[in-house]
Formats: C-alpha cells, sequence, structure tokens
C-alpha cells in the first residue's frame, strides 16, 4: 500500500453533512454520566448499519465497533467519550439541548461524531490489513470510578486486544485544523479532599466559650496556600485550590462545624504522593491548633495521563502527512485539566492528543459548542492513523 491511498480530507469531504446531522442529533440528546442508554443504541445502531461487530453493555453503556480487513496480525484501538455535564445550556444554537440542566458543554458530542465518521469511511474504503476496535465510552465526565475503569474492570483489553491505543479532545482556543501534541506527562491528576472542622458551637457575642471552626477552616485556605510553595520542587507543577468553603447559617450563630472541599492536580507521581501527605498532616495539625478536629476524605482522582513516545512519535507523523507540518504543534504545554483515558495509557502504549476548536467558548461552560468544522479533520486523522498503523 503507497502512501497516496491513505485517507485526505478530500475523501471524507462527502461525509461533512450527515456528520453535522449526527453531532447535533447529539448535542440534542445529551445524558450524563452513567445513563448514557440512548447514546450507546445511536452508536451501535450506526455501527451495525456499516457492517462492524458490536458489542455493548462493556462497562456500563460502554460499545465497541470491530472491523477486520485483510491478514494482518496487528489491532489498534481508537477512542470517544459519550457522556455530558449537568449544564444549562445557555449556546443560543438552533440545536440545543431538549434536556433540562443538561448539555454537551465538553464536546463529546464531537469526539464521537467523528470516530463515528472514521467508521463509515474505514467500512467504506478497507485500505488497511487487520483489527481495528473503535472504543465508545461512557463516564469520562464523572471523576472516579470511570467508564475508562470500568470498562478496564470489564475485561476490554482481554477481549479486544490492542496493541496501541489512541483518544482525542478539542481544545478551543486553538484554529480548526491544528493538531497538538505533548510527550509524556500531558494532563495532570485529579485529587479531591473533602475536610469536616469539628468545632464547638455557640453564641457570637461569646466567642470565648466555643471553638470557631469557620476561623479554623479560613485560617486553613490560607494555610493550604503553603503545600505548593513552601514542599514542591519550583521546577515542578502542582495546584492547590479550595473549591467550596460551606458554613454557618445566622450572623450571631457560631456554628459546630465547617465543610470544605479541595482539588489538588499534579503531573508526577512523587508529587502526588507528597501533596497528599502534606495536605493531610496540615489540615489535622492546623485544626489541633485551634482547639478544633478534623476530618479528610482523601479520593483520588485519575492519575497523570502519560503519553508514549514511540506512539506519539507515529500521531504526530501521521497529521504532518495530513495537514502539514506548519499545522502542527508537537510540543504542547502540560494542561491542568485531567482524563481517564490515562487509565488506558497505563496498560498499552498509545497517544492523546488535541484538536483545535476555534475561538469558541471554553470547555464547561455554558456558551460552549463543538466547532462542526472539525468534523472532517477528526474523520480524516482517525481514518489516516488506522491504515498507516495497519498497513500492509
Amino acid at each position: 500500500m503507497n502512501n497516496s491511498q491513505h485517507c485526505t480530507l478530500a475523501d471524507v469531504a462527502d461525509l461533512e453533512p450527515g456528520l453535522r446531522e449526527i453531532r447535533q442529533h447529539l448535542h440534542q440528546h445529551p445524558e450524563l454520566s452513567n445513563l448514557e442508554a440512548e447514546t450507546a443504541k445511536f452508536v451501535a445502531s450506526k455501527l451495525l448499519s456499516l457492517g462492524y461487530e458490536v458489542t455493548t453493555g462493556i462497562g456500563g453503556f460502554g460499545v465497541v465497533g470491530t472491523l477486520k480487513q485483510g491478514t494482518g496480525g496487528r489491532t489498534i484501538g481508537i477512542r470517544a467519550d459519550m457522556d455530558a455535564l449537568p449544564i444549562t445550556e445557555q449556546s443560543g444554537v438552533s440545536y440545543a439541548s431538549k434536556t433540562e440542566g443538561v448539555m454537551h458543554a465538553c464536546g463529546h458530542d464531537g469526539h464521537t461524531a467523528m470516530l463515528l465518521g472514521a467508521a463509515e469511511q474505514l467500512s467504506r474504503t478497507r485500505h488497511f490489513s487487520g483489527t481495528v476496535h473503535l472504543i465508545f465510552q461512557p463516564a469520562e465526565e464523572i471523576g472516579f470510578n470511570s467508564g475508562a475503569q470500568r470498562m478496564l474492570a470489564d475485561n476490554l483489553f482481554e477481549r479486544f486486544p490492542c496493541d496501541a491505543i489512541y483518544g482525542l479532545h478539542n481544545h478551543p482556543g486553538y484554529p480548526v485544523g491544528k493538531i497538538m501534541f505533548r510527550h509524556g506527562a500531558f494532563l495532570a491528576a485529579c485529587d479531591t479532599a473533602k475536610i469536616t472542622v469539628q468545632g464547638k458551637g455557640g453564641h457570637a457575642a461569646r466567642p470565648q466559650l466555643a471553638v470557631d471552626p469557620i476561623l479554623v477552616a479560613s485560617s486553613l485556605v490560607m494555610a493550604l496556600q503553603s503545600v505548593v510553595s513552601r514542599n514542591i520542587d519550583p521546577n515542578q507543577t502542582a495546584v492547590v485550590t479550595v473549591g467550596t468553603l460551606h458554613a454557618g447559617h445566622a450572623s450571631n450563630v457560631i456554628p459546630d462545624t465547617a465543610y470544605m472541599e479541595i482539588t489538588i492536580r499534579s503531573f508526577d507521581a512523587g508529587v502526588r504522593k507528597l501533596l497528599e501527605e502534606r495536605i493531610c498532616s496540615l489540615v489535622t495539625s492546623h485544626a489541633q491548633g485551634y482547639g478544633a478536629t478534623a476530618e479528610i476524605d482523601y479520593e483520588r482522582g485519575y492519575p497523570v495521563l502519560v503519553n508514549h513516545k514511540e506512539e506519539t512519535d507515529f500521531a504526530i507523523q501521521v497529521a504532518q502527512e495530513l495537514i502539514g507540518e506548519e499545522n502542527v504543534i508537537t510540543d504542547l504545554a502540560p494542561i491542568s485539566g485531567s482524563e481517564d483515558f490515562a487509565y488506558y495509557l497505563q496498560e498499552k502504549p498509545g497517544c492523546f492528543l488535541r484538536m483545535g476548536n476555534g475561538n469558541t467558548a471554553s470547555l464547561h461552560h455554558p456558551a460552549y459548542d463543538f466547532n462542526d468544522q472539525s468534523l472532517p479533520f477528526g474523520v480524516a486523522y482517525w481514518t489516516r492513523l488506522v491504515e498507516r498503523y495497519l498497513a500492509e
């Protein structure tokens, strides 16, 4: 198979109207994590109509479409996420969400549509020799016990062997037609600490008879800022952010408790461990210093997403072939967001990449909308990546 046979943007131009229809249908009918029943049915139906062997119910509502061609023994997996977010849409588009309080504010509708487009192109051309598994994953947004974890626990790679796995996410702020990569650690680990400060309530006019948990919690907010600045190597990256602080209900009452939630981000396993140790130690001792106590529920979320060198080099080469070196960024800065695709990369070699979404609202914003102009780029890229990986 020579290089001229591999997919180009021109090869998928005729698919674009149908891709827009699929994407906008998915946008109108969003489903939250672990509730993606109708989305999974829609995806499975499309794959079956294209001649794929389809397996449903993997790790919940996960769907895998398998296509074999020729005698090649290599296998590749491509993953798209399907779930939406509990956000009320304010995009103003004609195809806005029909489900109150739920919208595709992260572009998973676009990711799913692009992989379905690649499924169609691969099915009608079959310019490869080997096996491709198209993995449509639920529950990426949930933050713990995610779709990736559940699909892996359901023996995803034992049932659908993959020599390598690839995935992507759209990236607002970069032009459509740009594809971005990074070797090694790319997206952050994300952990959460839930803290209950236990004091002693009383009358606001007699604070000496109480132990004020609001004072403890407020002081703790400031003390936590020292965890990164005075414990983490300045050449490393870490973030500790207090996202919630709730206490009290009246101005003349000192409450018994205060409640806080913290998000913790890091790009290194050693830094991640140190952050947990220092936060737990600081919270406990700080509360005790005020005569209070603190209970900590420290939840480890998604791990650091680490791209593999050989697979990333290959993915970059394919992108450069498709859209030109000038449109490929090979050293995008690390992103402090997190992704459960990291679990796949702990099991199999692969690469997670970003694709420009244009000058749209940011991810997880009520005004966000996936840019349909990106659809043919995703379809052509996934198709060409499979063709090149499974070349005869």
